[in-house]
């Protein structure tokens, strides 16, 4: 089980779409997703696994909010597309070819995140959207984003969900830190107002 685990984090890379200061008035639930995706941030420093983090247009948009600790991250990428799949982060992949896991989240859901979800799987990519760190600026968006994603084979999953996935069992070196961050229960994104997820 544990050499199972290893291998699934081995496989792994995080990727964190456009959370930046500019959209901090419009997005939905904005502060619980950026607390959810802090949880994920800080994980991926405790169990090494790389961090690719992109910005829609900062020269306008701005940069990567401030509270979010992106230091350790593997690559940061201005870009003007939508999707993340630009050159730069596909070259890195391609590097990387040993990386076939993709937990995804940020902001758009129903446009950056979506975009990139769907170029991912077209790649061959296994790509699991964390939905309690990610949203859109209206909540009809973000569900259809959710159900479109799911129906072309993205997992939806949670923050907590995925790091002790991610971890495998009580007995890995990093369990007590990854602990700390999941023992503050996350942030109410208020998907459970919506039966059909």
């Amino acid at each position: 089980k544990q050499w199972y685990q290893r291998r699934v984090r081995a496989r792994t890379a995080m990727f964190c779409c456009d959370l930046q200061d500019k959209f901090r008035p419009s997005i939905r639930h904005f502060p619980a997703v950026l607390s959810n995706a802090n949880r994920m941030l800080q994980s991926a420093k405790l169990l090494d696994i790389p961090l690719v983090v992109t910005e829609q247009y900062p020269k306008g948009l701005g940069a990567t909010c401030s509270e979010l600790d992106i230091e350790h991250c593997s690559i940061r990428c201005p870009k003007t597309k939508f999707s993340m799949v630009v050159p730069d982060v596909k070259s890195y992949l391609e590097a990387k070819d040993d990386r076939k896991t993709i937990v995804l989240f940020g902001i758009e859901a129903h446009v950056c995140v979506q975009q990139t979800a769907l170029d991912l799987v077209s790649l061959g990519y296994d790509v699991h959207v964390i939905v309690d760190a990610t949203s859109s600026r209206t909540d009809t968006d973000r569900v259809f984003a959710f159900q479109r994603m799911r129906q072309a084979g993205v997992f939806l999953t949670t923050s907590e969900s995925m790091i002790l996935s991610l971890a495998g069992a009580s007995d890995h070196p990093q369990f007590r830190q990854l602990q700390k961050i999941i023992m503050t229960e996350a942030e109410d994104t208020k998907l459970l107002s919506f039966p059909t997820l």
